[in-house]
């Protein structure tokens, strides 16, 4: 009886992970032109950025292999619209400065997020890194 039960939640559960993958929400991975880019104080503040940043707050989004697939595909497709709604350097616009709250993020440790930082190893910085990166973006876009 509990074996019969196991089996049939097994296949639901199959059956609904393949349903949900004709959901099309997060399929669409295009990243829109890259209009304007701030004037970053150095090359390694910018790089920095793109280590650790860029992904969702930018237009040059690396979209990966997991992100095909429902319920991913989801997730960081709302990561990188969220990301990219509250501060976009691929259209930067000086009048709508968010830099030096995004410094204060990356100080108090909530940018880059933890799952983020989980699949994306390359992203996690140093305390070193992380300081020249705060100083970066403080030169950057001011506190």
């Amino acid at each position: 009886m509990l074996k019969g039960l196991i089996v049939k939640g097994l296949i639901a559960g199959i059956v609904l992970l393949i349903a949900i993958q004709f959901v099309p929400y997060g399929k669409d991975h295009s990243n829109p032109p890259v209009i304007a880019e701030p004037p970053w104080d150095q090359p390694e503040t910018r790089e920095f950025f793109v280590r650790a940043c860029a992904d969702c707050h930018s237009n040059e989004t690396h979209w990966p292999w997991y992100s095909n697939f429902a319920p991913a595909s989801w997730m960081v497709t709302l990561d990188v619209d969220e990301g990219r709604a509250h501060f976009n350097v691929s259209e930067w616009d000086p009048q709508n400065n968010m830099g030096g709250w995004i410094a204060k993020q990356v100080e108090l440790g909530e940018m880059p997020p933890a799952k983020y930082l989980l699949p994306h190893p390359e992203a996690r910085l140093t305390d070193e890194e992380k300081a020249k990166f705060i100083s970066g973006l403080q030169n950057t876009f001011g506190k």
